[in-house]
């Protein structure tokens, strides 16, 4: 059973999802690959939730670097290396759709990277805005380009278009 929380954030209302083995979901308003809460409980005391909660606000207000929250993470097997490495970038540092490639032992599978990047079900604690285009500048974020961009200013980064 999959349980939710609307959560306040600067980006706007989240939805945040969970398991009880852990974190399934973080979505802004209007995300590109979220289809809703049909089917999900709405559940304001789950304890998953609740830290997820907690440490998202830490984040935002400049008291957390670094998330430290079970993930239950659903996709296929490249999707998984592809968000591993991502759970491996650090507060403020930036990759490339290429060097997650390379990292995950596929160099040639570039736009597959940049898919799974995409389809990350776990925005902002999975930091798949952390990753830029082959030219250092800003490149998709399924909870738009504004987002990303507040994000990466929030960890120090700064960047162009």
């Amino acid at each position: 059973m999959t349980s939710y929380v609307e959560h306040d954030s600067p980006l706007g209302t989240l939805v945040l999802a969970a398991s009880d083995k852990g974190l399934r979901g973080v979505y802004f308003e209007q995300h590109r690959y979220f289809s809703g809460t049909q089917g999900w409980r709405c559940d304001p005391g789950h304890a998953r939730l609740d830290a997820a909660r907690r440490q998202l606000d830490d984040y935002f207000a400049g008291r957390r670097k670094r998330f430290d929250l079970a993930l239950d993470l659903a996709g296929t097997p490249f999707q998984q290396a592809v968000w591993q490495a991502l759970l491996g970038l650090d507060f403020g540092e930036q990759s490339t759709y290429a060097r997650i490639a390379a990292q995950i032992g596929r160099p040639s599978a570039v736009r597959a990277a940049g898919t799974a990047i995409g389809r990350n079900p776990v925005s902002i604690i999975v930091p798949c805005h952390r990753v830029l285009g082959s030219t250092g500048g800003l490149s998709g974020y399924a909870g738009g380009l504004e987002r990303k961009r507040f994000l990466l200013a929030l960890e120090g980064v700064s960047c162009g278009e």
